[in-house]
This record gives C-alpha cells, sequence and structure tokens, in this order.
C-alpha cells in the first residue's frame, strides 16, 4: 500500500510492520492545518485496514511536534469571509475526524514526542495510546490564553487521564508541563534523555511490532469501552474478548512456543 503524502514524511520499519508519521514543517513548529489534518485521518484509516501494519506512530520533525492550529493560516482565510461559524466547521471537519480515527484505529498507536506540544498539537499527542518522549517535550493544553475551550478531544480525554481537578488546573491556567511533569501525571509511559531517545523509543516500538498484536487490538477494544461500561458490561466484554483472542493463531502460537520452549513468532492474526 502506497503512503505518500505531502503535508508529513511516512516512515516505514520492521518490514511494514510500523508506519511512522512524521510532520515537518519547521516554519511553523509543525502547525496543523486542514490538509495536514485531511492526510491523517487518511493515514489513520489506511493503517488500520492495512493487516501489515502492526504498529502505528506519529512524530514531528525540527525540535517540535506540534504547535497546535496554524492560526495565522486559519484566519488568513476566514477572514475573507463572512460566516462566524468557521471555527465550530473547521473543528468539526477537520480536527474531530482525526481524533475518531486515530482513537478507531485497531492497531496501537504511539505518540513520539521530542519537543513542545501545545494546544490542539498537545491533545494529538496524549490521545495516543502511548506517550513516549524525550526530556525536551513539554505539553500546554493552552487553550484558554487564546479564550477557546479544549477541543481535539481535549474535554474528554485530559478529565480521565488526570482526573477532573487536574484538568480544570491545567486548562484554566495554561500551565506548561514538561516531560517529567506529564509523566508525573500519567500523561506520558517513558521520558528518555535527549541522546537515547531515538534508540530506546525504536526498542519499544519493534518490541510491539512483534507482540500478539490479534490480542492488543481486542485489548484497545476493551480499554476504549471501559470509559462507558459498568463493572457488569465491562466483565462481559472481557470474557468475550478474551473468548474471540482465544481462537487466534496468535494464541495458538503463544501456547505452542511456551510448550516448545522457544520465542514465540506472532503473525498479528
Amino acid at each position: 500500500m502506497n503512503y505518500m503524502f505531502t503535508q508529513f514524511d511516512v516512515e516505514a520499519h520492521f518490514d511494514g510492520k510500523l508506519l511512522i508519521a512524521y510532520l515537518n514543517n519547521d516554519a511553523t513548529m509543525n502547525a496543523l492545518n486542514r490538509p495536514t489534518m485531511t492526510e491523517l485521518k487518511e493515514f489513520f484509516e489506511r493503517c488500520d485496514k492495512d493487516e501489515n501494519v502492526r504498529v502505528v506512530a506519529i512524530g514531528g520533525k525540527g525540535g517540535a511536534f506540534s504547535s497546535g492550529q496554524d492560526l495565522a493560516r486559519a484566519f488568513a482565510i476566514e477572514t475573507e469571509k463572512t460566516d462566524p461559524s468557521f471555527v465550530k466547521k473547521l473543528i468539526t471537519d477537520f480536527y474531530n475526524p482525526v481524533v475518531m480515527e486515530l482513537t478507531r484505529c485497531k492497531k496501537p498507536v504511539v505518540a513520539l514526542v521530542e519537543g513542545p506540544a501545545k494546544s490542539a498539537g498537545a491533545m494529538l499527542a496524549l490521545i495516543c495510546d502511548v506517550v513516549l518522549t524525550s526530556e525536551k517535550a513539554s505539553f500546554s493544553p493552552a487553550f484558554a490564553n487564546i479564550g477557546l475551550v479544549p477541543y481535539a478531544g481535549g474535554s474528554y480525554f485530559l478529565p480521565k487521564l488526570v482526573g477532573r481537578q487536574m484538568a480544570n488546573y491545567l486548562t484554566f491556567s495554561g500551565k506548561e508541563l514538561s516531560a517529567e511533569e506529564a509523566k508525573s501525571l500519567g500523561l506520558v509511559a517513558e521520558v528518555f534523555t535527549e541522546a537515547e531517545f531515538r534508540a530506546k523509543s525504536m526498542d519499544i516500538l519493534e518490541k510491539m511490532s512483534e507482540m500478539p498484536t490479534a490480542a492488543l487490538k481486542l485489548t484497545k477494544k476493551a480499554i476504549a469501552e471501559s470509559y462507558d461500561n459498568t463493572l457488569k458490561q465491562q466483565l462481559d466484554l472481557e470474557a468475550n474478548l478474551t473468548q474471540k483472542a482465544a481462537k487466534s493463531e496468535d494464541f495458538l502460537e503463544g501456547i505452542n512456543s511456551f510448550l516448545e520452549k522457544r520465542k514465540p513468532v506472532y503473525k498479528g492474526k
């Protein structure tokens, strides 16, 4: 499957089992705009359908992850128009579809954050399944700094990630979190030194790409649905998904490799 995009670079690793989309616009610190969001939606859709892809990642080149929405570009376009609802249209037509595709993607989605992630850029990273950062990373869900309400999933995910109290504090104050502060709040899985970030994060991504990703898909589904389920509903879901996992080729390989005392070779099926 061809993964050529104009708004970001795509790298394939481990025989195509891992795909990384790198935002690559130094001039704007990888700011987000309509074309970028349109292609990101397509990227996640195509990764979800590609059976060879087992892990998906998104990062930023040039020292930043993303500075958020490209305000200069948005207002340069929209101030020529008379429709006052363009902000809502921007969010519903471009941001919300990316959030839905990213969270719906059955493969693990990992954020690789080496520098600043601000506003919608911060949420693009934090809604990923796993966030890996360098010590230079920072997060600023600072929508209020320009008089806006959190979007790109901010009002949905932040309270679930850090609790109501801290979500209010971060969004009311516009506080910028260091990588270590973000990790202490449970927003980040691992923080590496700048020198070791690339090697360490790739080690983790390689391990994920070799895991029984059939089970990882079902695990992602279980965790996602836990937000809205009762305990009884979640227990029933766990039983059903575990039964489905037990019918997979990966499960059979896991059992056989254990009995044969060898390293398993999973196919993600």
